[in-house]
């Protein structure tokens, strides 16, 4: 049984190891999300600690699928607001381990997400991901619309350049 829910700091500290495995898991994959291969010791868990300080301050919205007790996925809903973006939020950092993929988990993460952006008046959502990857797909399916490619924005983990796809969501439409 999956389901999909929030954390707030405490358990954030708490969720770190299987938030770094999940992390771990998808940079082996050769996921661009920002790591490269293979991580430095402990380079994951000081992510997530951020992450949680982040969650603290009430800047990000951190949300976690567990299947079967076990967290396999995450995204990050970004709300800090500039002065002139109080209704736009960033999706970052979907994440779901090989184990748990076709479980239908980065649907329900990025419905989750919505709601979450919705509850704190944001209705502009914005996203990027490495181009060519399956998550173009997903994000196409979830009614994303795609603004522009960037070539050699970022690395992947193996080192090679890749292109990055902007997206973009319109929660009132």
């Amino acid at each position: 049984m999956s389901e999909i829910r929030r954390l707030n700091e405490e358990e954030a500290l708490s969720a770190i190891p299987a938030l770094s495995a999940v992390l771990a898991d998808c940079v082996e994959d050769g996921a661009s999300v920002g790591f490269m291969y293979p991580l430095a010791e402990g380079e994951a868990e000081a992510f997530w600690r951020g992450v949680a300080t982040n969650v603290a301050r009430g800047e990000v919205a951190l949300l976690v699928a567990e299947h079967d007790g076990e967290i396999v996925g995450t995204v990050q809903m970004g709300l800090t607001a500039k002065p002139n973006q109080p209704h736009r939020g960033d999706v970052m950092k979907l994440l779901v381990h090989r184990k748990a993929r076709g479980l239908g988990l980065s649907k329900k993460l990025m419905a989750a997400a919505e709601v979450e952006a919705k509850a704190h008046g944001r209705w502009l959502l914005v996203l990027d991901t490495a181009t060519g990857e399956l998550a173009e797909g997903i994000y196409e399916r979830l009614g994303w619309t795609q603004s522009g490619i960037i070539p050699n924005y970022a690395l992947y983990p193996d080192g090679r350049y890749c292109a990055t796809t902007l997206f973009f969501k319109d929660l009132r439409e």
